[in-house]
């Protein structure tokens, strides 16, 4: 009988254990909490038993990679991981009667959700929303969601590409004030910092500096607390030096370089203009890149103007330089040719014209030097007087040829030339 009774016992028992175990599902919590899809209540209004009280809305933001940054445009595009908590009064159950489950996943649209928005936001989120939240036994619900920003920043492109920029993301509720809602970070700007660094991606050109988290509150209860994760990045600037700063600077080099080709053909003038339409190239594509809204020009534009100007400078000299050289030529050809009608002249002298003539001394000498019919040691001192004026005569006569060489050397290069020839 005994033994009997004991088998009874453990009979029941197993039974009750059967039914325990069979009874511990997620849905006995929904339908103990009576969250159901044809039950709107709990998804119509703010979660409190009493309207004065405000319900108090955690907020986590988490930078997971920055896409992309469009100056031009001034769009900010990020991938951040938000995290949005807070607490319904009408939800709580005892996990020890529902074998410790202490947490439900149900879908977002049974329950209520606070409204919250993103200012800077000028475009949709394109990455779909999460369809679940998570509901705790004391009332706690919390959203978590993956976002793709679109929104809109100042950008400060005047140390561009060596430049910090700072976008904000300002989260806030459209209907309810700050009565009804007190919104705040659940983490400081150190804490979030650390864990967007640990959960950064990529980057983009950029790099994370930080990010520092603020909460503004309303002056008016009217309006809603602004809770602003502002993201502090720096600009990777190695492509733009070696894409963009060094190749201007080079261009700037060889057109100092030309200065060494000759101006007696077009190549200086067509190489130096080359030179400079390069430039303009690179300044066209510098202008698809920066905003054309700044206020102010920033410090590479300034450096490209300077380099063009110098450049301009550089051929306007250049074709100075040759519009003078042409000059001298053209004055050259016209002395050439009055020099030449001078010396065809019969009265010209030798030491005012500069033009010598094949036969003259030796017509001079018989002029100057009367044959006499004397002795014959006469003769003989004659001609010895004869040689030593006839090799005079030749020497003054090689130095007048060179003299007259020397003068018409220094009339062919002209005074321009020989003025830019002192100084090269």
């Amino acid at each position: 009988m005994r033994h009997t009774i004991i088998s009874l016992n453990l009979c029941m028992f197993a039974v009750d254990g059967i039914s325990s175990e069979q009874g511990c599902s997620y849905q006995d919590v929904l339908n103990y909490l009576n969250l159901t899809r044809s039950n709107e209540l709990f998804s119509m209004t703010r979660p409190v038993k009493n309207y004065k009280t405000p319900t108090h809305v955690s907020l986590e933001v988490l930078l997971y990679a920055i896409l992309d940054v469009v100056e031009k445009e001034q769009k900010f595009i990020p991938y951040v991981w938000t995290v949005v908590r807070w607490n319904n009064e009408y939800i709580s159950w005892d996990p020890n009667q529902f074998c410790g489950i202490d947490n439900v996943s149900i879908p977002t649209d049974i329950l209520w959700k606070p409204d919250l928005t993103i200012e800077e936001m000028t475009e949709k989120d394109k990455a779909p929303p999460s369809p679940y939240l998570t509901i705790s036994h004391e009332g706690d619900v919390e959203v978590q969601n993956d976002q793709v920003l679109v929104s809109t920043c100042m950008m400060h492109i005047y140390e561009f590409p060596f430049d910090i920029q700072s976008c904000s993301l300002s989260f806030k509720s459209v209907i309810h004030n700050a009565r009804e809602i007190k919104l705040y970070s659940s983490e400081n700007s150190s804490e979030a910092t650390e864990l967007s660094r640990d959960l950064m991606r990529t980057q983009y050109e950029w790099l994370f500096i930080n990010m520092t988290v603020s909460t503004n509150r309303a002056n008016n209860s009217a309006d809603p607390d602004v809770v602003v994760f502002t993201i502090n990045m720096k600009r990777r600037p190695i492509m733009y030096i070696v894409s963009f700063l060094l190749p201007v600077l080079f261009f700037l080099c060889l057109d100092l370089a030309s200065f060494m080709i000759s101006d007696s053909g077009g190549e200086k003038l067509s190489f130096k203009v080359t030179v400079l339409l390069a430039v303009t190239v690179l300044q066209l594509i510098l202008e698809e890149i920066l905003p054309s809204s700044s206020n102010i020009v920033p410090l590479i534009a300034l450096y490209c103007i300077g380099i063009f100007a110098l450049m301009m400078l550089s051929l306007l000299e250049t074709i100075l330089v040759m519009y003078l050289t042409e000059k001298d030529s053209q004055d050259n050809e016209t002395d050439g040719d009055q020099s030449l009608k001078s010396c065809n002249k019969e009265d010209h002298k030798l030491t005012r014209g500069g033009c010598l003539h094949d036969g003259s001394a030796s017509e001079n000498l018989s002029e100057l030097l009367p044959i006499s019919k004397g002795s014959s040691s006469n003769q003989i001192e004659e001609s010895h007087t004869l040689e030593r004026l006839s090799d005079e005569l030749k020497k003054m006569e090689k130095t007048l040829t060179l003299l007259f060489k020397t003068k018409k050397e220094v009339r062919t290069q002209g005074y321009w030339t020989n003025w830019r020839s002192a100084f090269i």
